[in-house]
C-alpha cells in the first residue's frame, strides 16, 4: 500500500512539474524516475526484479527486438526502447533533410504551383501539413511551415495567424493517421504490436474523413480575412523553389532516404523488421550520407526529448509494478459496465480533454496498460480501445496552446515574427475543431467496430 501511494505521488508530482514548465521536462522525468527506482522499488518493495523489468535493457539484445516476423509485441512494462530508438532515428533523418533544404523547397514549390494565390496556398498548406505529419514529427513540420507562412504573408500582405492555426491543427490530425506520425501512436504501436498498416487502415481512415471536415471548417472561419490579402505583390520578388535547395546532392540523397524510410515502415509487418531496426538503419544511412557533417547531425539530436521518454517510462512502470494501473482499468470497467460504446466514449473524451492540458505523451504511456487490462473483460476488443486512445490523445492536444508540442512551436514562431496568438484567439477556433474531430472519431469507432 505504501509503495502504491508513493508511486501515485511521484506520478502526480511529475505531471504538475511538467505542466508548470518551471523545470525542463526531461529533468523532471529523470528525477521522478530515480525516485521511483530508489523509493518505490528499493525502499518500499525491496524488489530487484521490478527494477530490472522496468529498465528493460535486456530486451534490446533479443532477436525479436530487431526482427520479429508475424505479430510481435514489445514489452509494455518499463522503458520502451523501440520507441526511443525509432524516434532518435527519425530525428537524425529529419535533420539531414532540413540541412539540404527539403522542407523549404517543398513549401515554396507548392506556393509557386498555385501561383502565390492566398486561398489556394491556405488550402494546400493545410493538406501538406497533414500529409507531412504522417511521416515526420509534427514539431518539425510546423517549424518550417510557420516560418515560410510568415514569409509569404509579408510578401502577399495577409495575416499569417489563420494559416498557422490551421497548419497546427492539421499537423496534429495528420500525425494521428500513422504509427510514426505522433509519439503517442509510436508508443501504442510498439507496446501493443500494431503495424504501420494497422494504423493507416484504422486511425488513418478516421483522420482522412476528419481532414475533409476540418479543411471546410477553417475555410469558413478564415475565408474573409484571407481573401483581403494578396494581389499587390510584385511577382518578380517571389522566391523560386530551386533557391531553397542548399545542397543539390544532399537534397537528392535526403529524398531517397525519406522514400526508403516510408517503404520500410509500410512493409515492416511483412518483412518482420521492427521499428527499432528501421529507426537505427535510417539513422546510420543518414549519417553515412552526411560524411564530414556527421557530427553536426549527431549534435543536433534532441537528447532532451529522448531522456524525457526514458524517465517517463520508468515512472509509468512504477504505477504498473505497484498495481495502480490495474485498479484504474477496473474502475473504468465498472463505470462502463463492460459496455463497449461507453468504454470507447470514456477513452476518447477523457484522453482528449486530458491531452488538452497535459502532455499527451505521458498520458498515452499511462493508458496503454489500462486499456490492456480492460481488454481482459469478455467482449472487449483491445484494438478498438487502442484506436480510441490514439485519436483522443493525438487530436485532444490541439484544443489549447499548450496541449501539444506543435502548438507551442507554431504560436512561438508567430509571436517571434510579431503576430502573437493569445489563448482566447487560439481556443476560439481550435477548440470547436477539436470537438468536431473527437465526435467524428467516437461515432466512426462506434459504427465500424461495435
Amino acid at each position: 500500500m505504501t509503495a502504491q501511494i508513493l508511486a501515485v505521488i511521484i506520478f502526480v508530482l511529475m505531471f504538475l512539474l511538467i505542466v508548470s514548465e518551471k523545470i525542463e521536462r526531461h529533468i523532471v522525468t529523470l528525477l521522478c524516475a530515480a525516485a521511483t527506482l530508489i523509493l518505490v522499488f528499493g525502499l518500499c518493495m525491496h524488489d530487484g526484479r521490478a527494477i530490472v523489468e522496468t529498465l528493460n535493457v535486456g530486451g534490446i539484445f533479443k532477436t525479436g527486438f530487431w526482427y520479429a516476423p508475424g505479430s510481435a509485441e514489445e514489452s509494455s512494462v518499463g522503458i520502451n526502447w523501440a520507441t526511443i530508438i525509432f524516434i532518435a532515428g527519425m530525428m537524425i533523418m529529419v535533420e539531414g533533410m532540413a540541412k539540404a533544404g527539403f522542407f523549404r523547397w517543398l513549401c515554396i514549390a507548392i506556393a509557386s504551383f498555385v501561383r502565390y494565390r492566398v486561398i489556394p496556398i491556405f488550402l494546400t498548406f493545410m493538406v501538406m501539413s497533414a500529409v507531412l505529419a504522417m511521416f515526420i514529427d509534427s514539431i518539425t513540420v510546423i517549424l518550417f511551415l510557420a516560418a515560410v507562412t510568415v514569409e509569404l504573408a509579408q510578401m502577399l500582405k495577409f495575416d499569417p495567424v489563420p494559416m498557422i492555426l490551421s497548419e497546427i491543427f492539421c499537423a496534429n490530425l495528420g500525425g494521428s493517421a500513422t504509427m510514426c506520425g505522433d509519439p503517442p501512436n509510436i508508443i501504442v504501436g510498439t507496446s501493443l504490436g500494431y503495424s504501420f498498416a494497422d494504423f493507416i487502415t484504422n486511425t488513418g481512415v478516421i483522420a482522412g474523413i476528419s481532414l475533409v471536415f476540418i479543411v471546410l471548417y477553417f475555410f469558413l472561419c478564415f475565408r474573409k480575412p484571407l481573401r483581403s490579402g494578396g494581389g499587390t505583390a510584385d511577382p518578380s520578388t517571389f522566391p523560386k523553389p530551386s533557391d531553397a535547395i542548399k545542397d543539390k546532392k544532399g537534397f537528392i540523397v535526403s529524398c531517397v532516404i525519406f522514400a526508403m524510410a516510408i517503404a520500410l515502415l509500410v512493409t515492416h509487418a511483412m518483412t518482420g523488421l521492427t521499428v527499432a531496426f528501421i529507426g537505427l538503419f535510417i539513422a546510420l544511412v543518414t549519417l553515412a550520407a552526411a560524411g564530414r557533417d556527421m557530427l553536426k547531425l549527431i549534435k543536433k539530436l534532441d537528447y532532451k526529448t529522448l531522456l524525457f521518454f526514458v524517465g517517463l517510462f520508468v515512472v509509468v512502470g512504477g504505477l504498473e509494478q505497484t498495481g495502480i494501473l490495474e485498479i484504474a482499468a477496473d474502475f473504468i470497467g465498472r463505470i462502463s459496465g463492460g459496455n463497449m460504446y461507453l468504454m470507447v466514449a470514456i477513452i476518447v473524451w477523457v484522453s482528449g480533454i486530458a491531452s488538452a492540458f497535459v502532455d499527451n505523451i505521458p498520458f498515452a504511456a499511462t493508458m496503454i496498460p489500462i486499456i490492456r487490462g480492460l481488454s481482459d473483460i469478455p467482449g472487449v476488443n483491445l484494438a478498438v480501445l487502442a484506436w480510441a486512445l490514439s485519436m483522443g490523445t493525438d487530436v485532444g492536444g490541439s484544443a489549447t496552446p499548450i496541449g501539444a508540442s506543435a502548438n507551442v512551436v507554431g504560436t512561438s514562431v508567430a509571436a517571434r515574427e510579431g503576430h502573437p496568438i493569445g489563448w482566447g484567439k487560439y481556443c476560439r477556433y481550435m477548440f470547436p475543431a477539436t470537438l468536431i474531430v473527437m465526435l467524428i472519431s467516437m461515432l466512426f469507432i462506434w459504427f465500424r467496430y461495435i
